[in-house]
């Protein structure tokens, strides 16, 4: 990866933004850092590794989510870089679907924008759902610990809700609170990765064998294929390794943003497979009972094992520790959810888009696609109330419609060849491999992902990730073909529309 000289590149990001044909409306305060910390902390590996850690007990166990979690961080990291490298072209908010229609060729570029922007949609919003949803249920084992509250799912979804609704006040009222906020996260996983794995290594007098951590296979699928288990069970690590697109979103308030954006993504990446993998083993070493764990009466193993192996006091400080990370990771997953919402709606993308990206006039923050990016996680949660697995389809909805917007992008870039003109950051001639491998694992994890989880399958257990991604899709496609074809990213509409959009969001002087 390099870094050339910019000396015919525009001399301010706000000359950048409009040669790509936008209008600077959001304000500009990001640093490089706190790029990067958004896109970290959507990552969260205490959030995604601890709520799905369940999952990969039953679907591989240990020797599945230590190898696996190996594998999918490299492959993310492939799909990172090819990412990066466009992000460095074009660094814009509308991100994905914007640079599928740049990289696209003309007479078909509005439809591929369309359809990435629409999967981005949909991944954006179930990454929401799920973070919230996870952290939900750990404050709900928190609960039954500390006031016998009892865990149900009716119980669980009200205070989703309630996270969902704390989130969302805090972007619309507590704009540079977010911001600082973002930043807190970094070092609020960091030290908390090691100090829940230092007390996990130190404390416990009793832990597992290397051949249990990095060997054993565990089946309670219902699926006696031991191959088909493997795969199903990456789903723990590519679930985590989702919203580092956040980076991109944020670009239009981040200064120095081509090479800022693009860092952000790599970044967040390998830093979060390094403290992800500590963290991994410094669970699965310290289980007491594989069992106990599995049957804990809080519904989250992570809290048993914590319990088990410090004793109740530690235990719960330290589920605090987890809970504290999953709170920060929902509120940057909104935050950068709204950003998408905004500017896909600022291309009259969504229904009634004049609402959605509408700014407040003094925090200079799109608020209404705050709330609409709250509401539509909550509604993708619901569903748990009838299907027990409903959040392994979560998961699996946020993977699909993310990768596939994540990958349209570089899959356009490597038919461009040559002709793709890069930004300042760039992979030089790593990108036509890099790329190809990206798309190639995309493929892949798109249908396992869609595939049943558990057997039998029943209405209980049915893995509706393909159900939800098919309406979202047909929705897209039935508004396309009726009347978004005429208008999408048409020229003489976007003249009208960028009249329209610098008239209501005229911004008030920002305070020095």
């Amino acid at each position: 990866m390099t870094e050339d000289a910019r000396a015919s590149a525009p001399t301010t990001d706000e000359e950048r933004l409009a040669q790509l044909g936008y209008t600077q409306v959001l304000a500009r305060r990001m640093s490089a850092f706190s790029n990067y910390a958004v896109s970290f902390t959507i990552i969260s590996v205490l959030s995604g590794c601890m709520t799905l850690y369940l999952f990969g007990m039953n679907t591989g166990g240990p020797a599945v989510i230590t190898w696996g979690w190996v594998a999918v961080g490299l492959m993310t990291l492939v799909v990172g870089l090819a990412m990066a490298e466009i992000c460095s072209a074009y660094p814009t908010s509308a991100g994905l679907y914007f640079w599928a229609h740049r990289l696209a060729p003309p007479r078909t570029a509005a439809a591929w924008a369309w359809f990435t922007g629409w999967f981005n949609v949909l991944g954006q919003v179930a990454v929401t759902a799920g973070i919230d949803f996870g952290a939900a249920s750990f404050l709900g084992a928190y609960l039954n610990l500390q006031f016998g509250f009892e865990v149900t799912p009716g119980r669980t979804v009200l205070l989703f809700a309630a996270i969902l609704l704390l989130h969302g006040l805090l972007n619309t009222f507590g704009v540079r609170i977010v911001g600082l906020l973002n930043s807190v996260s970094v070092w609020w996983h960091v030290v908390g990765v090691l100090v829940i794995v230092g007390a996990l290594t130190f404390a416990p007098d009793r832990h597992r064998p290397a051949s249990f951590v990095f060997g054993e296979f565990v089946n309670n699928t219902g699926w006696s294929s031991g191959p088909y288990v493997v795969l199903l069970g990456l789903l723990m690590a590519q679930y985590t390794f989702t919203g580092y697109d956040a980076s991109a979103h944020m670009t239009e308030e981040t200064r120095d943003a081509a090479t800022a954006g693009p860092q952000g993504i790599v970044r967040s990446i390998w830093t979060s497979w390094i403290a992800g993998f500590v963290l991994l083993l410094g669970f699965t070493f310290a289980i007491q009972s594989y069992e106990g764990a599995l049957d804990s009466p809080t519904g989250a193993p992570p809290a048993q094992i914590l319990l088990d192996a410090l004793g109740a006091t530690a235990g719960e400080l330290l589920l605090l520790v987890i809970i504290g990370a999953q709170l920060f990771c929902g509120l940057a997953s909104v935050t950068a959810n709204s950003r998408m919402i905004y500017a896909f709606s600022r291309d009259g993308a969504l229904p009634f888009s004049r609402v959605w990206h509408t700014v407040h006039p003094r925090t200079r923050t799109p608020v209404a696609a705050v709330w609409l990016a709250a509401l539509a996680a909550l509604a993708l949660g619901l569903p748990y109330l009838i299907n027990v697995t409903a959040y392994a389809a979560v998961t699996s909805i946020a993977v699909i419609g993310l990768y596939i917007a994540y990958v349209v992008p570089t899959l356009l870039r490597v038919r461009k060849g040559a002709a793709f003109e890069r930004g300042p950051w760039h992979l030089g001639r790593w990108s036509r491999p890099i790329g190809i491998l990206a798309v190639a694992w995309v493929l892949v994890i798109t249908v396992l992902f869609m595939l049943p989880q558990v057997s039998p399958v029943t209405w209980e257990t049915f893995n509706y990730a393909p159900v939800a991604v098919l309406v979202v899709l047909g929705f897209a496609a039935t508004w396309w073909l009726a009347s978004a074809r005429h208008w999408f990213l048409n020229p003489d509409h976007e003249r009208t529309r960028a009249r329209a959009t610098a008239h209501a969001n005229a911004p008030e002087p920002l305070d020095p």
